[in-house]
């Protein structure tokens, strides 16, 4: 059972409620995996199985996290890992469950698909915002600007948009406006100087 002396020293600094849950994550991947090892990654434990992530671990002041990347959506918003937020052994799945999740995670490894755990999230399209007159008549009053801006993606319109209906003063807006007309004229987008080349 390979084991890594900086694990021991993480758990050793857990909080005292937390020590049995990583104790008890830590005992159940090395009886079924024996061959599994261990690491720190982002400062929390880690176990792999050929050097990809099978299981990982975290202490908190008031919580403990458990993730198992076996392709299972992580707990938004419910603390670190795919079990939400653990206070106590009774917050842990049973052991099968445990363990049918590890297995789940090996054969992802083993099929070379393992190693993540799933964060996709549904994105909600944002709605457009309207174009204000003032904007509109200031590109209008630009040809090169309105072309410009017109060609940009919708995501950097709405910065723009966004940007300039944000102001909170009309001397602000209109330096805002003036900024986005010269801006679009080049066809650049509001923040392009920050952008990699």
């Amino acid at each position: 059972m390979p084991t890594d002396a900086r694990v021991d020293a993480y758990i050793a600094k857990a909080q005292p409620f937390a020590q049995p849950i990583l104790n008890h994550l830590r005992a159940l991947v090395h009886g079924r995996f024996p061959d599994a090892t261990e690491t720190i990654k982002w400062s929390m434990p880690f176990f792999e199985r050929g050097g990809r992530p099978l299981a990982m671990m975290a202490a908190f002041k008031a919580h403990a996290g458990i993730g198992i990347f076996d392709g299972s959506t992580m707990a938004s918003g419910e603390g670190m890992g795919s079990l939400g937020k653990l206070t106590s052994l009774a917050d842990l799945p049973s052991d099968a469950d445990l363990l049918a999740m590890l297995e789940k995670a090996d054969a992802l490894i083993s099929a070379g698909k393992g190693g993540m755990i799933n964060t996709t999230r549904q994105r909600t399209p944002k709605a457009e915002i309207a174009m204000p007159d003032d904007v509109a008549a200031a590109l209008a009053a630009a040809p090169a600007a309105e072309a410009g801006f017109a060609a940009l993606p919708p995501g950097a319109r709405r910065e723009y948009l966004e940007w300039v209906t944000s102001a909170k003063q009309p001397a602000t807006r209109a330096k805002r406006i003036e900024t986005t007309v010269a801006q679009a004229a080049g066809g650049k987008k509001l923040n392009w100087r920050y952008e990699k080349c």
